[in-house]
């Protein structure tokens, strides 16, 4: 009996090293990381296909599909980073970091979580199957469909499922803008301004990462790095067609300047910038030279005041939140440009400017506004309210 005893447990030794081979493979290393260091090849090999526009090199990686829908993009930069992998037999799934630059635009690169599925043949290579944004991951233009891209002057504009020739209308807007913009914040930006134009709103909620129903009714937002220096990637001016297509002439015009306007003061809006003037200015570069009284720009709020209704402050940030009730979003915007344009017209659009730099950098929302309300317009807070509160009852009273 003591002998068999110690051949099961031989056995056992012997079971145990088995696995051991099984399981650490090659050299050493664990069978998880031989897989990932192999898709990490494929995808090093993916990404150097993308940017040398080869076709045939891609399609060897696996689905070609993806470099069909973004061949048209003009890149600078695209490369994956495999942060893990869960491998079953021929199969694996991979998450990874892309990261990628816009030729021209992007002086940093916009990096975005993926997740990959993989198979490998008899011959162990292992191909990409698929490739979507990771969970809770916003979508890519080109996940949407094949990107089409136009130039402009001072734009450049790509859109899914839209026609070349909406799609320059989009960059004859943004190269008006973008002028108009310089010519009341100043040059110290890139004037240079990137428009994203999907198939719908459904669409354009996908790219933000939200419900459509939190930008219904809204025809364009800015993405961009709050406070972003020169090296940050450029921001995305996204476009819901289904509200901008109810838009006039004039409307569209104001809408992306507005938009461009916020790519221009990215470097100058932190924490410490209230949405009222962040808002409230970029209205203001928006109607500016456009004509536009108070009584025609600020529909909500001159009923407001008609009906003794004149706000008690200046908006409150979260009276800017999209889900919420129309009639209030649009009180809160009208309320921000009255403010900045009140400020224009007494202390002068230099000093406009320079009140939106101050409050800026004073870095912390906390005492942020009342101190540069001093430094700049040499009032306070509360006389600087009241005088709005008047110059609401003589402008849409």
């Amino acid at each position: 009996m003591a002998g068999h005893g110690r051949a099961r447990g031989s056995g056992v030794v012997g079971l145990a090293v088995l696995l051991l081979v099984l399981l650490v493979g090659c050299g050493g290393r664990p069978a998880t990381d031989t897989v990932k260091a192999e898709v990490q090849r494929v995808l090093d090999r993916r990404a150097a296909a993308v940017l040398a526009h080869d076709a045939a090199a891609h399609a060897a990686t696996g689905d070609p599909a993806g470099y069909t829908r973004l061949r048209a993009v003009p890149l600078a930069a695209w490369s994956y980073r495999v942060t893990a992998v869960r491998a079953g037999g021929d199969e694996a799934a991979a998450d990874a970091e892309l990261s990628y630059r816009v030729e021209g635009h992007d002086r940093a690169p916009v990096t975005v979580e993926r997740t990959l599925r993989l198979t490998r043949d008899g011959a162990g290579r292992w191909s990409v199957a698929s490739e979507r944004p990771a969970p809770k991951s916003a979508q890519q233009l080109w996940d949407q469909g094949t990107v089409t891209v136009v130039r402009g002057a001072h734009s450049l504009v790509l859109g899914v499922g839209q026609s070349g020739r909406l799609l320059r209308t989009f960059a004859a807007l943004a190269d008006r803008a973008v002028p108009a913009v310089s010519q009341a914040w100043g040059t110290d930006w890139a004037r240079q301004v990137v428009v994203l134009v999907p198939k719908s709103l459904d669409g354009m909620a996908a790219l933000l990462g939200s419900p459509a129903s939190s930008y219904r009714g809204i025809a364009a937002v800015t993405t961009g790095e709050t406070g972003g220096g020169p090296d940050a990637p450029a921001d995305r001016v996204i476009v819901n067609p289904d509200a901008y297509a109810m838009l006039g002439p004039v409307g569209r015009q104001v809408v992306l300047t507005h938009e461009t306007t916020h790519v221009a003061t990215r470097a100058a809006t932190d924490a410490a910038t209230p949405l009222w003037l962040s808002e409230g200015y970029a209205d203001w570069v928006g109607y500016r030279g456009t004509g536009r009284t108070p009584e025609e720009a600020a529909p909500e709020l001159r009923q407001a005041v008609r009906e003794g209704r004149v706000p008690d402050e200046l908006p409150s940030d979260d009276d800017f939140g999209f889900a919420g009730d129309a009639a209030r979003l649009s009180r809160a915007y009208e309320g921000g440009w009255t403010a900045c344009r009140m400020i224009a017209e007494r202390w002068g659009e230099d000093r406009l400017d320079a009140f939106y730099r101050a409050v800026g950098e004073h870095r912390k929302r906390s005492g942020a506004v009342e101190e540069a309300t001093g430094s700049v317009l040499g009032t306070t807070l509360e006389d600087f309210t009241a005088d709005w509160q008047r110059y609401l009852r003589d402008e849409l009273g």
